[in-house]
């Protein structure tokens, strides 16, 4: 189990964000702004700037298509403590180093979550601190601009959230 905590002193750091933890593939990046980091009641929240390059444009089309869903991250456990008491020990990782979060095809814990939101979206969701949902139809059908247009768009705000597992 992770800690809903485990992430709060590692948020400081220079973080990365990639695509399959391939440090070749950078999409983001906290020293420069494009990868913010937060902690909420679900666990770690990313939000990435996701650039206008080969692997940024190919993440937009494999989450719009579904085929890439979910987030890992890259980490060192610093403080963790073990339950034997029942059948099976179970480890839970209280405290950790953060060296980057990932776009992935096969997370690591089956509940994260992947998505992306409109500018507008981003700005709504920041007023209220509430994530919004965005709908199959609002995903689907660009507007009546152009298809660059509306990925830019788009490409404002990928929310990238990572949850806790319990």
């Amino acid at each position: 189990k992770i800690d809903p905590g485990a992430f709060n002193g590692a948020l400081s750091g220079d973080i990365r964000a990639l695509v399959d933890h391939d440090s070749g593939r950078v999409i983001g990046r906290t020293k420069s702004g494009t990868l913010r980091l937060s902690v909420d009641s679900r666990g770690l929240k990313t939000e990435i700037d996701v650039p206008n390059t080969t692997d940024g444009n190919d993440l937009w089309e494999l989450v719009e298509r579904g085929d890439i869903s979910g987030m890992s991250f890259g980490f060192r456990v610093t403080k963790q403590e073990w339950d034997e008491t029942g059948d099976m020990p179970v480890r839970t990782i209280l405290e950790v180093e953060l060296f980057e979060v990932s776009a992935v095809a096969f997370p690591a814990y089956d509940d994260t979550e992947l998505g992306k939101r409109s500018l507008q979206e981003w700005r709504d969701a920041r007023a209220h601190d509430e994530p919004p949902k965005a709908s199959e139809e609002d995903l689907a059908a660009p507007p009546p601009v152009s298809r660059a247009a509306h990925r830019m768009r788009l490409k404002m705000d990928l929310d990238l959230k990572v949850r806790d597992q319990r």
